[in-house]
């Protein structure tokens, strides 16, 4: 049995003033997000009459997934073609057709909703080798269809950079790949991802029937900001999800406090971030091919998003994680993903706090060189929801002189109801 430290041994930890801000970012977004795909797709529809047509739809939370995916499906109907969805995520969803059907329901993506079948198959079929003993593998139900369409979020990859990270060319490789092909460009480890991604890519589409995909960018606020369909021949070329990635990047959320003591992390999950939190966000990196964030002692996580399943990948960066976020792993579901990316560290289990409280109180008393009571703590939700934040007094003074910060309350005591923390507004 995991028995947790026990506060009640120690001497008191005080803890400091809270004080809620809201941080501005740009806010350019679609409004009309049906109208815009709509339009998007106007001219890439043509001789798709009674064409079977694939659309690979990831485990990613991106804004307006099932809106974006309906008004493709109808508007593929409506043009004569029978789609249907496959899930392209990996090994997510515990690398299970049920898991991955599961993935696409959370975000209201079934069969019934989207009036077409989902096929969850885990089957793939090799294409071939992008170089000696590096097979590609593609989804066979992909393969089988008479065309391909992947959506994708255009962002910063969590664990490599390059001119292509996150977005198109992965979906196509790890997404339409399943666990097989997950595993096979893994297995080359994240230091060749800026080689290997944007190759392989071009080698799937090359020797398949990939028709475009639907690239999409968020602003900081996780709000549809760009939708554009890449064409085959974009996709190849790779130019125009190079210039979406950069756009991406400079519009994205972050912290605007470059440096400080404690970051408190309510939740992470496989909804928000590859890595269950965005360490383009905080700094958090799993490996040594990545860097930059805010500079901070120790971190925290509280607990895990219901979206995620019970997937934790990504505790182990912190230092602390709460017994809930502990209890409520799936370790087989977390296990998977880590096996498949080969990086062990972001499933590694931190220090278990018997509560939200005690984990806070923890890190708290482990920063070195600190006052008593006057630690410079951040507090988020998770990475995606960045708009109002909590800070603590002791970053009051520097908030109120930042042009991008806004103070929404005065300094509040933080209280606690069975190891649960209440804010005072």
């Amino acid at each position: 049995m995991l028995e947790s430290l026990n506060l009640k041994r120690f001497s008191d930890i005080p803890l400091p003033k809270f004080v809620k801000v809201k941080q501005l970012f740009k806010q350019d977004r679609i409004d009309d997000v049906v109208q815009e795909v709509r339009a998007q797709l106007i001219p890439h529809l043509t001789h798709l009459q009674g064409k079977t047509i694939a659309i690979g739809v990831g485990s990613r939370g991106i804004a307006n997934i099932k809106v974006i995916t309906k008004t493709l499906v109808n508007e593929l109907i409506t043009a004569g073609a029978k789609p249907f969805i496959i899930p392209t995520m990996g090994s997510h969803g515990g690398a299970t057709a049920l898991g991955q059907a599961g993935v696409l329901a959370t975000y209201g993506i079934t069969p019934d909703s989207m009036g077409v079948p989902v096929d969850a198959s885990l089957e793939v079929v090799s294409i071939g080798e992008l170089e000696p003993g590096l097979p590609i593998y593609v989804a066979q139900s992909a393969l089988q269809a008479e065309g391909i369409i992947v959506i994708a979020r255009v962002k910063a990859h969590t664990a490599f950079r390059g001119p292509i990270e996150s977005g198109v060319a992965k979906m196509i490789t790890i997404g339409l790949g399943k666990q097989i092909g997950a595993d096979s460009l893994h297995h080359q480890g994240f230091g060749r991802f800026a080689e290997l991604i944007p190759k392989a890519a071009q080698m799937i589409v090359e020797k398949s029937k990939v028709l475009f995909a639907l690239g999409i960018v968020e602003n900081a606020y996780e709000q549809t900001y760009k939708i554009e369909v890449i064409s085959r021949p974009e996709i190849l070329a790779m130019d125009k999800e190079r210039a979406l990635l950069e756009e991406s990047k400079k519009i994205m959320g972050q912290l605007l406090f470059p440096e400080f003591d404690v970051l408190v992390i309510e939740e992470i999950g496989k909804n928000i971030s590859g890595d269950g939190q965005d360490p383009n966000v905080t700094g958090l990196y799993i490996n040594k091919y990545c860097s930059g964030g805010p500079r901070f002692q120790k971190s925290v996580i509280f607990g895990l998003t219901e979206e995620t399943h019970g997937n934790a990948n990504g505790m182990g960066v912190v230092d602390v994680v709460a017994r809930n976020l502990f209890d409520d792993i799936d370790f087989g579901s977390t296990y998977t993903n880590s096996f498949t990316s080969t990086e062990i560290l972001p499933v590694k289990i931190p220090m278990v706090a018997g509560s939200k409280e005690d984990a806070l109180r923890i890190v708290v008393k482990t920063c070195n060189g600190v006052e008593r009571g006057k630690h410079r703590i951040v507090w988020i939700k998770n990475t995606l929801e960045l708009e109002e934040i909590v800070i603590s007094e002791a970053l009051l003074e520097e908030a109120q002189a930042h042009s991008q910060i806004e103070v929404l309350t005065q300094p509040g005591e933080l209280t606690f109801n069975q190891g649960e923390p209440i804010f005072p507004w």
